[in-house]
């Protein structure tokens, strides 16, 4: 038995659409001819780099009880922006913020957060703070990626974060199949893990 499209002929869809929709996360994938897998991801991991992420721990726990974290421009400027901006210095990777891609009608929009140095690695925040929405929204992203970048690296890397919490994605470009990591990392008490794992991706 076919299964009815989910995409509409001629309709058009921009990324916020996916997070919008009610459908399962595999199922839209399976409108792009992906699978969708769910594991314990093997992470790339950087040495550990002390100073500067510590340092930017500790600020975080000092700012945290005085800032109120109920509107996304607030988890973004204060938990996910820094942590972006450390990773930049840590890596002098490329850096394009809400960056605007139109691979087709069903896959256009901004990315949040674009990084590239040896790879490429994809961060955008959840909306409305719904981990499992905004994983789809990362995923769809992915595939867009897939087809809008002309490097060959056989792996796509993305992060979906709430500010708080983070949890990682990836694509397998030949294998057609995307990835959800089923272990999640907490700001500020994984910083420093999550961080290894962020410069891991771009650096590897």
């Amino acid at each position: 038995m076919t299964k009815a499209s989910i995409l509409e002929p001629g309709k058009s869809y921009t990324f916020r659409n996916y997070f919008e929709m009610a459908y399962e996360p595999d199922d839209i994938l399976a409108e792009f001819g992906l699978s969708l897998q769910r594991l314990i991801l093997d992470l790339p991991k950087a040495e550990p780099h002390c100073h500067p992420i510590a340092e930017l721990k500790t600020t975080l726990q000092r700012r945290l009880p005085y800032v109120s974290l109920t509107s996304e421009a607030a988890r973004r400027e204060v938990l996910i922006a820094p942590i972006v901006l450390a990773l930049i210095d840590q890596t002098q990777a490329q850096l394009r913020i809400e960056y605007s891609i139109n691979v087709s009608d069903q896959l256009k929009g901004s990315l949040d957060y674009y990084l590239h140095r040896q790879n490429s690695l994809l961060i955008i925040e959840a909306k409305n703070a719904d981990l499992a929405r905004g994983f789809t929204q990362l995923a769809v992203e992915l595939i867009a990626l897939d087809q809008w970048i002309s490097s060959t690296e056989p792996l796509l890397y993305g992060a979906v974060s709430t500010g708080d919490v983070w949890q990682f994605g990836r694509l397998h470009r030949q294998q057609r199949r995307v990835e959800q990591d089923l272990n999640l990392y907490r700001v500020p008490a994984d910083l420093e893990e999550l961080f290894q794992i962020l410069v891991g991706i771009l650096t590897d």
